[in-house]
């Protein structure tokens, strides 16, 4: 089920990067995967135009940081290119490559502790959290400009909060409340099992709530 203002979840801030084209099905995957290893030169470019922006996605929610993005996304399908001959087929081309990108932020992140700020989508944080945070007096359809004001400080209160998570945690926050995948695809993403997800995931969801609230906390209410 798609959940509320998830449309909005994969949109990265800032000036847009090239579109996916159209979202290949596994059997086109493997005959272009065929394809290049026979010499097709269109092949490879193909295949990474059709995952470009969803792991510019990943890489954004991981550093908050559109440059560093960029470069992760960048660093994550050469990667992907060069270690293209030996993937398999045991699992999920888009496991692989999304295995291959978190790889590529978690090191990242571990080399550099940087603090950085960003936001997440105000839909997500109900989702993800069972909505306790959601906009004071919020009603269904546009919000009003006050509205809007609070979604926004929400955004920089989450951003702050999942930023200061552990990568791990991020990590997992990212791929299941984000990227939406299940527990068995995120576990051969991660090289964990599948227990260690469930029980990091909702280590992460406490670890958020409690930051989240900590944050509010320090914020004084707008009392008009």
């Amino acid at each position: 089920m798609t959940r509320h203002g998830e449309h909005n979840l994969e949109r990265p801030a800032g000036r847009a990067v090239a579109a996916d084209a159209t979202r290949l099905t596994p059997l086109e995957e493997l005959q272009l995967i065929d394809a290049h290893r026979g010499g097709d030169p269109g092949a490879l470019g193909r295949l990474l135009r059709a995952y470009q922006r969803r792991l510019y996605s990943v890489c954004f929610r991981m550093v908050r940081d559109e440059h560093d993005a960029r470069d992760l996304t960048q660093d994550a399908m050469l990667k992907v290119m060069q270690g293209l001959e030996g993937y398999d087929g045991r699992s999920k081309f888009s496991t692989w490559v999304i295995r291959v990108t978190m790889n590529t932020c978690l090191s990242h992140l571990r080399k550099q502790r940087l603090r950085r700020h960003g936001s997440l989508e105000a839909g997500w944080a109900e989702s993800a959290t069972g909505g306790p945070w959601r906009s004071r007096g919020g009603t269904s359809g546009e919000p009003s400009p006050e509205g809007r004001v609070q979604q926004d400080e929400m955004r920089a209160v989450l951003g702050t909060a999942l930023h200061g998570l552990d990568p791990e945690m991020r990590a997992v926050l990212v791929l299941r409340d984000l990227q939406d995948l299940a527990y068995d695809r995120i576990a051969e993403i991660l090289e964990v099992p599948v227990g260690t997800v469930k029980s990091r995931l909702f280590r992460a969801r406490l670890a958020l709530r409690a930051a989240v609230e900590m944050e509010l906390d320090r914020t004084p209410a707008d009392d008009g």
